[in-house]
């Protein structure tokens, strides 16, 4: 790798910590070429993405972040996952370590705020931001669908008591 590449290495981790609102970093215990690119599959379709850089570049994209935190968790051959909403990168790669013992969890960080092994598997346990605006959606949902039948009820009422009063002229 030369310097250019080193660079632009550099850069985009650097792009990557301004963007995203978490990064864990992993330990690659031997993971195959398919469960590195099964683990990539399912970060991409969570919104998330998993790298593995050199630490030496890596250290120098940390400077000027919020994540300095990790600079002390990069020794090793570490991989970091990254997304933006914040539970996504966490979730997959708790959930893949769970399948596989040769992916380890370091720990990751919230911007400024460092997170421990059990930091990162809380964090997966929340609800994803899709899951929270599904509720909040449900919610604000849920009054205006009880307004609705509440508005509907007289008026059933009504045509059942003029109905009862029918059938009883009628007989």
């Amino acid at each position: 790798m030369d310097r250019g590449q080193k660079a632009a290495a550099v850069a985009e981790l650097k792009q990557t910590f301004s963007e995203v609102g978490v990064v864990v970093v992993t330990r690659n215990l031997g993971l195959t070429v398919a469960q590195s690119t099964q683990l990539r599959t399912k970060m991409r379709e969570a919104g998330a993405s998993y790298k593995v850089s050199k630490n030496k570049l890596a250290k120098i994209a940390l400077d000027g972040t919020d994540y300095l935190s990790l600079g002390d968790m990069l020794t090793g051959p570490v991989g970091l996952a990254s997304s933006i909403d914040p539970v996504a990168a966490a979730k997959v790669v708790v959930d893949f370590a769970k399948t596989t013992d040769k992916l380890e969890i370091v720990g990751g960080a919230m911007g400024a705020t460092a997170l421990n092994v059990e930091g990162v598997k809380a964090l997966a346990t929340l609800p994803s931001l899709d899951e929270l605006r599904a509720k909040i959606v449900g919610l604000v949902q849920a009054p205006a669908q009880k307004l609705a039948s509440i508005t509907q009820a007289p008026a059933g009422q009504l045509a059942r008591v003029f109905g009862a009063y029918g059938a009883k002229e009628a007989a």
